[in-house]
């Protein structure tokens, strides 16, 4: 991974070979006005949490969160589908990314090490300041370690073999992902250490903007913790992974919400179900859309996900639901008999009765086209409850959320399965059944044996994150697609899964990388 930071120290020394008759040598050591800031800037306390903003700020970019990451989450999974014109859309979910395209999963590789490298600046400027407020310190650190784990989380779990920053440095290695996976729970782990469990009553220039507005979205240490039990998880680390997730809920902070629905709109952001959520705003900065690189005043601080995933004629459409998802929330019917309320959260569908969208009928809306009329579309994430009239503008203000309590809880009674208290499962399982008023899952499954439960999990899970960005996450670390089984039962559900070849379960390293990183970077196998 090469950064340009000495990009303006070349340009003097080409000047000089130029110019040496012409200059004295004094002439030729001073600043450059337009890069003199890393020598001045990291010293005070409003340097520290201005440079922990600006690393905060990569999960805004379309790399990251605002459109490209749950893009390349969402659509290798079979709980969706692409149809996108777009070739690079398109090939994700078909596991056919191009090596000499790197568009999309270029742009998340290169901005999760723009947020590692902006982490790592606040990581080796802060320790240099003296500061008044110990605590604050603290806390920029943790959230600093918090933010290049989360991002270098991405980057291992997504691309497998990939550079490890750990320091400034021009340039850097490529890593095993053994060692890569050490590192993420290394910073979890620091981060856990140093960040409040809450700002409530926390008073700091981290904690207020300008106008004495509590600033939202800071990381926490439940949220530290819950990425640590999950990098544990990922790494088959069972026992680490069932003490840390216990951790989170002994916390005693978080609760699910009662409306399920809750977690995906901009009507109850930073609820008591989020650990950690992606800030998004309607309200704040420009009206121009973050794409990348040097961040501009004009940028929003919106979201693109809801016009690439809207249902047709109000957006892209390049995401849709498969009907696998939708087949099997039917598979099971609520203590009064209904459908799982997950289903109409999750999916627009011409539903008996009617269903809205965007304050019109969907019958009515599609009635033209039988095509439509008889599709599914997505609802998760949507403006849809009548305030706009589509997503066109490109400019949704619903905070993305990346980790909710309903994942603790689940991947904690995973982690009791895993290592032998299978009877313990079911009260977790059923603290997120109960919302939804699904039967109490011992009385209709009773007594399950380890792998039951396991499938039992498989399936919680599916309906439970269904377009959040887990199901693929969770196929590829179950073991699924090595499993001759297990992948045709996908291929049966997903004709995108037909595509699939043994290594394209990663993305390749993009070859901008390979090239410019003179250590050598090997691509991932079958690319």
């Amino acid at each position: 991974m090469k950064y340009n930071i000495f990009n303006y120290a070349a340009g003097f020394l080409a000047l000089a070979l130029i110019t040496t008759s012409c200059v004295n040598d004094e002439d030729l050591i001073q600043l450059d006005p337009n890069n003199d800031s890393v020598d001045k800037f990291w010293t005070t306390d409003v340097d520290a949490v201005e440079g922990l903003n600006a690393a905060y700020s990569s999960l805004l970019n379309d790399g990251s969160y605002m459109r490209s990451t749950p893009l390349l989450l969402d659509t290798k999974s079979d709980d969706s589908r692409s149809n996108s014109p777009w070739p690079a859309m398109y090939n994700v979910g078909r596991f056919n990314s191009n090596v000499s395209n790197a568009e999309i999963y270029g742009w998340a590789f290169e901005t999760y090490y723009q947020g590692i490298n902006r982490a790592n600046q606040v990581l080796a400027g802060v320790p240099k300041i003296d500061f008044a407020d110990a605590a604050l310190k603290n806390r920029v650190l943790g959230q600093a370690y918090f933010l290049r784990g989360l991002y270098l989380f991405h980057a291992v779990n997504m691309f497998k073999n990939v550079p490890i920053p750990t320091e400034l440095a021009v340039y850097y290695p490529q890593k095993t992902q053994e060692e890569g996976w050490a590192q993420v729970i290394s910073d979890f782990k620091a981060a856990a250490e140093l960040l409040p469990v809450t700002y409530e009553g926390v008073n700091g220039i981290d904690t207020k903007d300008s106008n004495g507005n509590t600033i939202k979205g800071r990381a926490t240490k439940g949220a530290a913790l819950g990425y640590l039990g999950k990098a544990y998880l990922f790494t088959k680390d069972f026992p680490n992974a069932r003490t840390t997730f216990k951790q989170v809920i002994d916390l005693g902070v978080y609760s699910l919400t009662a409306n399920y629905r809750d977690n995906f709109t901009d009507s109850n952001e930073n609820n008591s179900e989020s650990l950690f959520e992606v800030q998004f705003s309607r309200a704040a900065g420009g009206v121009e859309n973050s794409w990348g690189g040097i961040p501009a005043s004009n940028w929003g601080k919106t979201s693109a996900r809801a016009i690439t995933y809207a249902p047709r004629a109000f957006g892209w459409t390049d995401v849709q639901p498969t009907w696998a998802l939708f087949n099997e929330f039917h598979d099971e019917k609520t203590k009064t008999g209904g459908d799982d309320p997950r289903l109409d959260a999750t999916i627009f569908y011409n539903k008996p009765g009617g269903m809205k969208l965007y304050g019109v009928d969907f019958a009515t809306k599609y009635a033209a086209n039988a095509g439509d009329l008889n599709d599914l579309f997505c609802a998760k994430y949507q403006n849809s409850d009548g305030g706009f009239a589509d997503e066109y503008d490109w400019r949704s203000g619903i905070n993305e959320r990346l980790m909710r309590y309903a994942d603790i809880l689940l991947m904690y009674a995973e982690c009791l399965n895993e290592t032998g208290d299978t009877p313990g499962a079911y009260t977790y399982i059923q603290m997120v059944r109960d919302r939804v008023n699904l039967p109490n899952l011992a009385t209709t499954k009773p007594n399950m044996s380890q792998t039951q439960m396991r499938e039992q999990i498989g399936h919680e899970r599916f309906l439970e994150f269904a377009l959040e960005g887990h199901r693929f996450d969770d196929i590829r670390r179950w073991g699924w697609l090595q499993d001759e089984a297990k992948l045709a039962w996908l291929k049966s559900r997903d004709v995108e899964f037909n595509s699939y070849v043994p290594g394209r379960e990663f993305f390749p390293i993009p070859q901008l990388e390979k090239d410019n990183n003179p250590g050598g970077i090997q691509q991932n196998d079958s690319y």
